[in-house]
């Protein structure tokens, strides 16, 4: 495997168990404070945009010309804005559970995408891969504490996570090759300081009526991590991804976010373990196996060409 490849599955795990991680922590900061989930999606859109132009002063200052800044305004619009808000959005009108499995989409979206768009092979192998990484994402879930209620079937919420999935997708598909002209900082510091300007006018009235002086400092130290390390960190990471890896192998990871939530939970003593989940973990693993070692265009080119 070769040295830019091994840079971009990487950068997927460590962004994906990031992601992970935040689940509980969201749970926790929603359950032991006045904050909901939008305050959320607003701190951590702000926050990483602090972050990023913050980062952005140690790295060689990158100009990009006003015809790249309008792409990454779309790139805001599907990867940040769409994804993150219609999810959260979704979820109001569903069951956690209900959105979680949805999630398990997002390679079989990327998948059909990159076929048209990418011209990229859809082989057997990755069709079976993403369906045992799905299985064993969706076991998981149905195995964890939040797992035993389904709650209301909420279509409407369903569809609008599966939206937020087909948005992501799409980011990851077609904006692969304006990501790879620059360094990661540089381009998620336009893509979220564009993302503020939508998040911060409609999340204004709820950041600044919450009371902080009486916040427990464990609240202060989940949302710090949610808005450094499952914000700032994962999408530092993902263009890593983008620029090395295909669509379906990158989107692939997505599966490992359950099994990184599972794990902490357990961790924190709001979940237990068993053979199902150890089960279910292995097959996630052996997905993503599959999906990655799977014939990209240019193997079967060669093939042809041999």
């Amino acid at each position: 495997m070769k040295v830019d490849k091994v840079k971009g599955h990487m950068a997927m795990i460590v962004a994906n168990m990031a992601w992970g991680l935040m689940s509980p922590f969201v749970k926790s900061v929603v359950v032991n404070s006045n904050i909901d989930a939008w305050t959320i999606v607003a701190y951590r859109v702000i926050g990483a945009t602090l972050a990023f132009w913050t980062a952005s002063l140690f790295i060689p200052k990158e100009r990009i010309p006003f015809k790249d800044l309008k792409w990454l305004v779309l790139g805001a619009l599907f990867g940040i804005i769409l994804n993150q808000g219609v999810f959260v959005l979704g979820v109001s009108y569903t069951s956690p559970i209900n959105a979680s499995i949805v999630t398990t989409t997002l390679p079989i979206i990327a998948m059909i995408i990159s076929a048209f768009y990418l011209k990229e092979p859809v082989t057997w192998k990755k069709i079976g891969g993403i369906i045992i990484g799905a299985t064993g994402a969706i076991v998981i879930i149905l195995n964890s504490s939040s797992g035993k209620n389904f709650g209301e079937l909420g279509m409407k919420g369903i569809l609008l996570c599966f939206a937020a999935q087909f948005s992501y997708a799409i980011y990851f598909v077609f904006f692969k090759k304006i990501i790879s002209r620059y360094h990661s900082i540089t381009i998620m510091k336009w893509m979220f300081l564009f993302s503020s300007f939508i998040y911060l006018p409609l999340t204004w009235s709820n950041i600044t009526t919450i009371d902080y002086t009486n916040m427990p400092v464990s609240v202060i130290g989940q949302i710090g991590f949610i808005v450094l390390g499952s914000t700032f960190f994962s999408y530092m990471m993902i263009p890593i991804a983008q620029k090395y890896l295909r669509p379906t192998v990158a989107t692939m990871y997505n599966n490992v976010q359950p099994v990184v939530a599972a794990v902490a939970a357990v961790f924190m003593q709001i979940d237990s373990f068993g053979w199902p989940k150890v089960f279910a973990i292995l097959l996630v693993f052996s997905g993503v196996y599959l999906v990655t070692t799977s014939k990209a265009k240019e193997d079967i080119a060669k093939d042809k060409a041999g």
